[in-house]
């Protein structure tokens, strides 16, 4: 596997040559050196959506609510979506990064789509130990971005199309607890701007500090994660960062900054970030649930937290910000309203 891997060493150590130590980084966003808490993200089944009981039905919207409002996280089981196609799909994904990786870096399979590290990183608290696909939902039914990966073509069509309907159904849930028809989000959100983003953390030799990913909010309105058994992933609750526990029998959502925008702030949108393993590999997909590039954000409810905005307006502030900054958490200070 060692020739798959990116050259993720040699780009950490030109950014060592700055003068950061991973300690340092740490201290920028760790627990000012305390023991890390593990938390079990609230555990929810969906199979009360579609119960004939009309108070489990309300019970399980509220749930679904209550753990975006508290959480911004939290994770599903009978949630509609084959056992057997998350095992394929897992499966097609290990053989697709075990290509080498000059051939991963040099081809233009799907859709030219492949990224490694961070290239704007400029220190290690900005750098990502981490390789992926960005898949634009509007590539993955094309025969010609598979190469000679074609067995990966059919079974990332479905489970693309699953993914989608499970992001829908989650969003009009949290459309209707909040009082507004449950299609709200259907006449914006379509496969134009919406992705999947396979991930692999390969093993890091070099410090149990560095980042698989760095710090930041999903500048969706939703995220729905397939991960395996192997820990890392992270959030920020209370003030503090916690330890997600794996389970790779459920699927995790969370609650993207569009979201917290239209919600006027119930749900939250909230910072999380994957460490990377000394050891073990680490396989994800995320599927991003977003609107088109025109579509208006808005509050739905007053008085109204924030001004309206496109999403494309949106995600050329946070390209700004991250080419500045180097990292993009939470929504830009331009969306605040101003109080008079």
């Amino acid at each position: 596997m060692t020739n798959a891997n990116p050259p993720l060493l040699q780009h950490y150590g030109v950014l060592c040559q700055h003068g950061e130590t991973p300690a340092v980084q740490q201290r920028d966003c760790g627990n000012n050196g305390a023991a890390m808490e593990e938390c079990q993200l609230p555990l929810i089944d969906l199979e009360g959506l579609w119960s004939e009981s009309e108070e489990e039905r309300l019970a399980c919207a509220s749930a679904i609510g209550r753990a975006s409002s508290k959480w911004g996280f939290f994770q599903v089981v009978n949630h509609g979506i084959r056992p057997e196609l998350l095992s394929e799909m897992r499966r097609e994904q290990v053989k697709l990064f075990e290509t080498p990786f000059e051939r991963k870096a040099a081809c233009q399979l799907l859709d030219n789509s492949y990224r490694w590290g961070t290239p704007t990183a400029t220190c290690l608290k900005e750098f990502s130990w981490s390789e992926a696909f960005h898949i634009p939902l509007t590539k993955v039914s094309e025969e010609a971005c598979y190469g000679e990966f074609c067995s990966l073509r059919e079974v990332m069509q479905e489970f693309a199309k699953a993914m989608s309907n499970l992001a829908r159904l989650l969003a009009g849930v949290l459309a209707e607890s909040l009082g507004h028809q449950k299609g709200v989000f259907d006449e914006i959100c379509d496969e134009s701007t919406c992705f999947l983003r396979l991930n692999r953390y390969p093993p890091c030799p070099v410090s149990p500090e560095v980042f698989g990913l760095v710090p930041h909010t999903d500048s969706d309105f939703l995220t729905i994660l397939y991960q395996d058994e192997v820990g890392g992933l992270q959030l920020m609750k209370d003030s503090k960062w916690v330890a997600v526990k794996p389970n790779k029998d459920t699927l995790i959502v969370n609650i993207g900054d569009l979201f917290q925008a239209w919600s006027n702030n119930e749900y939250k949108s909230v910072e999380h970030q994957v460490m990377a393993n000394a050891i073990k590999e680490r396989y994800s997909i995320a599927y991003f649930l977003c609107p088109s590039y025109d579509a208006f954000i808005g509050s739905c409810s007053e008085p109204t937290i924030y001004r309206k905005f496109t999403f494309g307006e949106y995600r050329q502030q946070v390209q700004e910000d991250v080419k500045k900054t180097g990292h993009k958490v939470g929504l830009p200070r331009f969306l605040l309203q101003t109080t008079q």
